[in-house]
């Protein structure tokens, strides 16, 4: 009987070793699983870079990013920088035993950095800077015993520098500028300290947090709201190390009061208790206080802790196990355990929030229906100071709307907010509202409708060459702007005339609408149920299948330029696709006219040999070799008349059009 068991035994953990040596040699489960939540909380990745994360039956020391031990059983390294990652950092990370460098640089990651990275007691750097991270600096990081290198900046972390930094005895580089950080920076010397003494010759003796760090060569504190003063062990770091900031030593410069507030330290004591050492000040406090104070402190906390409990019960019940502010990246099958994300409380923060009920009056009861799709209706309607706005109501049903598609609501429409130019769509402000489940974004209204509606619905006679022109020249003027002017760059998610619309005076606003259509669409046809580890694949693909890049823009923005001068939808059944129709007209001068609608009655055959040397640089089948708008933009401001003099020059019977276009 014993034989069988063991027996049993032995067969169960052959297979048990086979479900996760098939996914990576001898790699223990903790770490795939690790790397598992560390891909699902990536929502969005427009390089496909991750594509290759095969969990099946992928050996993942041959998955993009990751680097694997000599012996081929660990991760030592997982570097994914400079990719435009969306997404959260997984609590998961902190499996990763073995791990030595996380690079995640110059992404787009949102969320807190999770305590857990405080596991990884061999890591050596530590790079997540430039992402959009927010919440404080865990204090757990000091534990991170062999740390070489940790780079923050770029953020829009908050709170304090933690003071466990300075047990970090291997520490050779802090980088946390341009942050929000704030309060005194941790570090107090020893009485005879000189500000020559530093790294390797700095003594411990009674100094605290920075002071104690002997390795310490390089720091980065600019660009915060530290306040009282410079530790006198960091002085030897250049001026620029702490500029930006509400430092009282005035050597350096600093933010103007006004910047600083009331966070800024009275005197000179606020900043001599910032930086003494939080032990003897205790110590001094606990001598302070009278006999009677402790059990009525103790009594306050309970009672404290009592009504705080009954207040999260109540918001749990209220809530009704709906995720507003907390997402949950992965479940076990049986429901009991949840790792969860948080979303940034500020990421809204300066977007204007508009009610339901102030929407509905604006748009006459929502009665106003100015265009529809199967996934969006678009009203027309009027705020209270005047405004003439679009609102587009997305129709998804309240037990389809994930979290993940929460995240993704409120990440792009605090990316339309940043939205600024005069060729692009102005973002009013949303709506988001639970009972009844609404979520709305409201633009402003163009008046004239879409570049479609005018090319191909027997409107395109009032579309005269040189107003096409100036269509053309702001297009690219708004694409320039979103390229490369915006910093993270921002692509549209289907150019085409749809997304182009015209105001009274035929100016093009860029609008993106169509990412909508396009995500909840797949998804509902992918997602079985809404906490299903199938919504989460559909809903990333979808991300990655319909977010274009800068690329695609540009093939599209060439495709737009023959639909404008052509007056021809871009494909037909008679003549296919317009691109492959236009191909034998484009390089050749003598017949390039052909192209021009026939509807005109006066073009410009310079401003055409000029538009077909752009559209041919913009459909080439090499995306790296399709140039930016930082190229062809000038070339159509330059090249190209826009002016109504150019029109009259050339023919006296163009004043009859001239009454129309005007």
């Amino acid at each position: 009987m014993m034989r069988r068991v063991v027996g049993v035994l032995q067969i169960f953990l052959v297979i048990f070793g086979v479900v996760f040596v098939g996914s990576g040699d001898c790699f223990s489960s903790d770490e795939i699983l690790a790397l598992r939540a560390f891909r699902e909380a990536i929502i969005e990745d427009p390089s496909m870079v991750l594509s290759n994360w095969n969990f099946l039956n992928g050996d993942p020391c041959n998955w993009s990013g990751i680097s694997c031990s000599q012996t081929h059983d660990h991760v030592i390294s997982l570097n994914l920088s400079n990719l435009s990652l969306n997404g959260f950092l997984n609590p998961a990370l902190g499996k990763l035993a073995y791990l030595q460098k996380l690079v995640l640089h110059k992404n787009n990651l949102l969320g807190i950095i999770p305590k857990e990275i405080g596991m990884l007691k061999n890591l050596m750097v530590l790079d997540l800077g430039m992402n959009r991270l927010s919440g404080p600096i865990p204090r757990e990081i000091g534990n991170l015993v062999k740390i070489t290198k940790i780079n923050l900046q770029s953020n829009g972390l908050i709170g304090h520098l933690p003071l466990e930094l300075g047990k970090l005895g291997n520490l050779v580089e802090l980088r946390v500028d341009r942050n929000k950080l704030q309060g005194n920076v941790p570090g107090s010397s020893g009485p005879a300290f000189t500000s020559k003494q530093h790294g390797l010759y700095a003594s411990r003796g009674s100094a605290s947090g920075f002071c104690r760090s002997t390795q310490l060569k390089s720091v980065d504190l600019s660009y915060n709201f530290f306040v009282g003063k410079i530790p006198q062990c960091l002085a030897h770091l250049p001026g620029s190390s702490f500029q930006g900031n509400c430092f009282q030593d005035k050597n350096y410069k600093q933010r103007h009061a006004s910047q600083c507030g009331a966070s800024h330290p009275a005197g000179s004591h606020a900043a001599n208790v910032g930086n003494q050492d939080p032990k003897e000040g205790s110590k001094q406090q606990r001598k302070s206080q009278p006999a009677w104070l402790l059990p009525v402190e103790i009594v306050t906390g309970i009672l404290a802790a009592i009504i705080l409990l009954c207040a999260v019960l109540a918001a749990v019940k209220k809530c009704k196990g709906k995720c507003h502010v907390r997402i949950p990246w992965k479940k076990v099958r049986n429901g009991n355990e949840q790792i969860y994300m948080y979303i940034e409380s500020d990421m809204l923060k300066d977007v204007t929030k508009l009610s339901k009920q102030e929407l509905e009056v604006a748009c006459e009861d929502f009665s106003n229906i100015i265009g529809s799709s199967p996934d969006t209706l678009i009203y027309k309607g009027n705020l209270k100071d005047g405004s003439e706005v679009a609102v587009i109501s997305l129709c998804a049903k309240e037990d389809l709307w994930t979290c993940y598609l929460e995240v993704y609501f409120q990440r792009e429409v605090a990316d339309l907010a940043r939205l600024n130019h005069e060729n692009t769509g102005k973002l009013f402000g949303y709506c988001r509202e639970s009972n009844p489940f609404s979520r709305m974004l409201v633009f402003e209204y163009a008046s004239n409708g879409t570049l479609y509606e005018y090319l191909h619905f027997g409107e395109g006679c009032q579309l005269s060459w040189r107003r096409r022109m100036n269509i053309i020249v702001g297009i690219a003027r708004g694409l320039r702007y979103l390229h490369t002017e915006l910093d993270p760059p921002f692509a549209m998610s289907e150019l085409n005339s749809s997304a182009v619309y015209l105001t009274e005076n035929f100016s093009p606003k860029l609008v993106d609408f169509e990412i909508w259509n396009s995500i909840l669409a797949r998804l509902e046809k992918k997602s079985g149920s809404s906490g299903s580890e199938a919504a989460l694949c559909g809903f990333t693909e979808s991300l990655e299948t319909f977010r274009q890049d800068v690329h695609d823009n540009i093939y599209g923005f060439g495709v737009l330029l023959l639909e404008i001068i052509s007056g021809r939808p871009t494909y037909c059944k008679n003549r296919g696709h317009l691109v492959d129709w236009a191909k034998e007209y484009l390089e050749l001068p003598e017949v390039m006219s052909y192209l021009a609608d026939p509807e005109l009655r006066h073009f410009k055959h310079d401003d055409i040999k000029v538009i077909c040397e752009v559209v041919n640089l913009c459909i080439h089948s090499d995306p790296s070799k399709r140039p930016s708008m930082q190229v062809l933009c000038p070339m159509l401001e330059n090249l190209i008349e826009t002016s109504i003099t150019s029109d009259l020059s050339d023919s006296s019977l163009l004043w009859a059009e001239l009454a129309i276009s005007t």
